[in-house]
């Protein structure tokens, strides 16, 4: 069993993050969380928990008891694990982790099938400079988490990219 703080209200049905993990898997597309468009399953504040990484915190008692290390993937669900193909479920030959090579890789920018192929890398190359490495891009990449999980802004990155067009534009 993983600890967390709770983030979600009581007992509301899994099946809408079940399907949407399983679009991701099958369209090969960013793993977003559903967090982004709005989930109304969240509580209040659960959405800063989470975009934080604050709700994982209660972790340290489960690497504190042995049943997870600092770095290693990221826990599945059974429900997940279940999908993967079998070159897939190489990723768990390691400890699970609070952090992960996924992790400070681009986390939500990659797809399903370049997660698997991160968290497999680490498994096949975990050493204790990888873990320190990954331990030192942790915080940089919960902070661009942070940021990123900011309401608009995405649309204030489209706003800034597009200004940045337009003056190279005017330029030429």
């Amino acid at each position: 069993m993983i600890l967390k703080f709770r983030t979600m209200k009581v007992n509301v049905e899994t099946r809408t993050h079940e399907r949407h993990l399983e679009q991701l898997i099958n369209a090969d597309l960013p793993m977003t969380k559903l967090d982004s468009a709005g989930d109304p399953r969240i509580i209040r504040g659960g959405r800063i928990l989470r975009a934080t990484g604050l709700d994982e915190l209660p972790q340290l008692f489960n690497v504190l008891r042995g049943e997870m290390s600092l770095v290693g993937p990221r826990p599945c669900t059974p429900h997940e694990f279940k999908s993967f193909q079998v070159w897939q479920r190489e990723r768990v030959n390691a400890p699970p982790g609070l952090t992960g090579y996924w992790q400070v890789n681009g986390k939500n920018k990659t797809t399903f099938a370049e997660m698997i192929n991160l968290d497999i890398f680490y498994t096949k190359n975990m050493s204790l400079w990888l873990d320190l490495t990954i331990m030192l891009k942790t915080l940089p990449a919960l902070m661009a988490q942070v940021v990123e999980t900011r309401p608009g802004a995405s649309l204030r990155v489209q706003a800034s990219a597009s200004n940045l067009s337009n003056q190279n534009c005017s330029r030429a």
